[in-house]
């Protein structure tokens, strides 16, 4: 690796180290290829020097080799060419439905339910979360977490598939809408462009209508995953049982990947942030019958792995509470045991960290 002084950043850049701010927030993660506006960004935070790859790091050579030991590669192989299946499916919505219908189902059986059956998968979806934020990778790490949390839930095999198909669907409504619209950041749109990006669930669950073969179950996933237990979702401030369970679950799973990925206007968080957001709304917003096994399964994933705390403390995780507490105890490389719940501002900057 060698080290860059910002200013001369050059675009297609890949990143040899984590970007750490002032706060210890890891704002750009290890292995992003560098854009145009990640490079206006560093210069915003006054981060004068970065580690890029060098030229063996991309070379042929390199990359065999690294090949090798990458568990993920087959993963992230698989994972790019369906995202190239994503795009054909997603483009023109209002041609050829039922040709589009059949092979969003193909896509489904044949290569994202083994995706979610593999090995480490959540380690894998994290890895590639650096990768583009665009409809089609996003639509994928929800598909492919929906199927996750239907497989913990212990749906049978037909049902863990319509829910993998609701959340490979669930966002197709943004094909309609204007990538001046999707651009921006959400939590910032007001009124004509608010009232736009909130259509995009109608104009989901029309598209799906129009199409054979789609069950009410992935319809209403389509236009209900951003209501809310409480009613404070939208479009129809539904409450409680009015919302579908597919729905609930591509909620979870769309709110998991939105925190977890780098986005244009927001901060990368970790799986960890994730949970303690899921903890505290766990009766409240969010589904009880949804994140009690998500949290019981996601948790024991995590054990054993890997993390950085903002202390600078690097250890492992080694358990979490049987309490349902959102943070782990984790255990220092100095020997210590720190029990993040009991230890304000305290928190895991990274997770898996490259050596």
């Amino acid at each position: 690796m060698r080290a860059v002084s910002v200013e001369d950043l050059k675009e297609g850049a890949i990143l040899a180290r984590s970007v750490v701010n002032d706060d210890m927030i890891v704002v750009i993660s290890e292995g992003t290829e560098l854009t145009k506006a990640h490079i206006t960004r560093l210069g915003f935070l006054n981060i004068p020097v970065v580690y890029v790859k060098d030229e063996y790091e991309l070379s042929k050579n390199f990359q065999a080799a690294s090949a090798v030991f990458s568990k993920s590669n087959a993963f992230v192989k698989d994972y790019g060419a369906v995202v190239n299946i994503a795009k054909e499916i997603f483009s023109d919505m209002d041609a050829e439905k039922e040709k589009k219908s059949a092979a969003a189902h193909a896509v489904v059986d044949s290569a994202i339910t083994p995706l979610t059956k593999s090995s480490g998968v959540i380690d894998y979806l994290f890895d590639i979360s650096h990768m583009a934020s665009d409809l089609y990778q996003h639509s994928l790490r929800v598909s492919i977490m929906a199927g996750v949390i239907g497989k913990w839930m212990r749906y049978d095999a037909m049902r863990q598939k319509e829910i993998t198909l609701a959340g490979f669907m669930h966002d197709v409504g943004k094909t309609k809408i204007e990538d001046r619209v999707l651009g921006k950041n959400i939590d910032k749109l007001q009124g004509e462009d608010l009232e736009t990006y909130r259509n995009h669930t109608e104009l989901g669950y029309q598209i799906l209508e129009s199409m054979p073969n789609i069950t009410e179950g992935v319809k209403r996933a389509a236009r209900e995953h951003h209501e809310r237990m409480d009613g404070s979702g939208f479009p129809h401030h539904l409450k409680g049982s009015e919302i579908h369970i597919y729905s609930s679950i591509v909620a979870l799973a769309d709110f998991y990947d939105n925190t977890t990925t780098e986005r244009e206007g927001y901060v990368k968080q970790t799986p960890f942030d994730a949970i303690g957001y899921i903890t505290e709304n766990l009766y409240t917003t969010l589904d009880p019958t949804v994140c009690i096994p998500f949290l019981t399964h996601i948790k024991d994933a995590f054990v054993g792995s890997r993390v950085t705390l903002n202390s600078g403390v690097t250890g492992y995780i080694a358990a979490f509470p049987s309490d349902f507490a959102a943070f782990p105890v984790v255990s220092a490389d100095s020997g210590e045991m720190i029990n993040l719940n009991h230890a304000p501002g305290v928190k895991i900057i990274e997770y898996n960290p490259k050596e």
